[in-house]
């Protein structure tokens, strides 16, 4: 052992160095693989769960894309994209205001047309009213048809064929509560705004200040946001085709808006683009309001639903019906209130067509349940 020492003592220093940075190289290279190998593991799980994230990510936003932009695989852009240039600016000027609303253009056996609504073009002064299609090309317009019962004109432009890309109308019978619906047209003259919404009820009934009391029926009440200006736009189901007209807000409702149904348009086209008015309007000559449970309370009536008979005019019911008469069916239908009443007529009848009403009548002491058949007369015509 004391050799050993005497050997190593006499050895140079920088061989004692060298020997020492050996040992601690040899004794480190264990403990840097196994430290390397660790943290290439690590960048590995990172790595992995990097792309991972990357994935979830993706398919996040894809789901919103789908739920948000797309119905039946559809854009809503797209479906604006195909329509836009068959909406059109409608202006006119009355005695006293310009006034405006908008249109679409149909297509009816060759013949072009703009569909809009009465109230747009009511008392606008001959020679005033135009016709302005997307692409901002302007042209004069005079009406070929009118129904003020209906909320319905007919307008007929001198315009290129080029411009006219007319709508498909279906039928709006299919139509449900809930379904979404596409409203299109120039709420304060903003042109070729589109909203969104769903059908919020069906068979409602509105009236308006030129219809004289009466009552425009049928009417389909929807979410979609409707503005002035929009009144005469499409109201579209989600392949881009025509199921209503937008015709009237409530002042101070929070989306409640109106239009009336294409199974109306379609049923009216003809007369009015033939002859220029339409009289398929029917008539009871019955004044009333919708029966309720305080009403029946004090009848002493055991049935709540149904429209009250106030009153008898001279025409199909006079000598049929009686006051206090309680309308509950009509040819086998339940009638509820007075909307049922004015959609089934509007839907379902014509003047001159015969009608069996089940009501419920008070006969001396007691109430009975009896039918009576009318045959349905023509709407007196609507106030100049």
């Amino acid at each position: 052992m004391s050799e050993i020492r005497e050997l190593y003592s006499k050895l140079p220093l920088s061989f004692m160095f060298l020997m020492l940075l050996v040992g601690l190289i040899a004794g480190s290279i264990p403990t840097y693989y196994v430290a390397s190998q660790q943290i290439h593991s690590l960048n590995q799980e990172v790595l992995n769960l990097q792309n991972q994230i990357s994935k979830l990510q993706g398919f996040s936003e894809i789901t919103c894309q789908n739920i948000t932009f797309y119905y039946h695989n559809v854009s809503l852009s797209q479906i604006y994209e195909r329509v836009k240039d068959s909406v059109v600016l409608v202006r006119g000027r009355t005695t006293t205001e310009n006034v405006q609303g908008s249109g679409f253009v149909y297509n009816f056996s060759g013949i072009m047309v703009i569909i809009t609504n009465y109230h747009v073009i009511h008392d606008v002064i001959p020679g005033t009213l135009s016709v302005t299609f997307f692409n901002g090309n302007g042209y004069s317009a005079v009406v070929n048809g009118t129904d003020p019962y209906a909320d319905l004109a007919i307008l007929i432009v001198e315009a290129p064929e080029s411009e006219f890309k007319p709508l498909e109308i279906v039928s709006s019978s299919t139509l449900k509560v809930g379904d979404p619906v596409i409203a299109i047209g120039n709420p304060y003259g903003l042109v070729g705004s589109l909203t969104t919404g769903v059908v919020s009820a069906l068979g409602r009934t509105i009236t308006e200040e030129y219809t004289g009391g009466f009552g425009i029926a049928n009417i389909i009440q929807t979410t979609a946001p409707i503005n002035p200006g929009n009144s005469g736009g499409p109201l579209l189901n989600y392949d881009g085709k025509v199921v209503g007209i937008t015709t009237a807000i409530v002042s101070d409702s929070q989306g409640l808006g109106f239009a009336i149904p294409s199974n109306t348009i379609l049923k009216e086209l003809y007369s009015l683009i033939k002859t220029g008015t339409y009289h398929g309007h029917s008539y009871m000559g019955l004044v009333g309001r919708d029966m309720d449970y305080e009403t029946a309370r004090k009848f002493g009536l055991n049935v709540t639903y149904g429209w009250l008979v106030m009153d008898v005019l001279d025409g199909p019911s006079h000598g049929k019906l009686s006051s206090n008469d309680v309308i509950v069916a009509m040819n086998g239908t339940r009638i509820r209130n007075g909307d049922d009443l004015a959609s089934y007529l509007e839907e379902h009848t014509l003047p001159g067509y015969e009608i069996t009403l089940t009501i419920w009548r008070k006969i001396e002491d007691s109430w009975e349940k009896i039918q009576v058949e009318i045959t349905l007369g023509e709407r007196p015509p609507p106030p100049v």
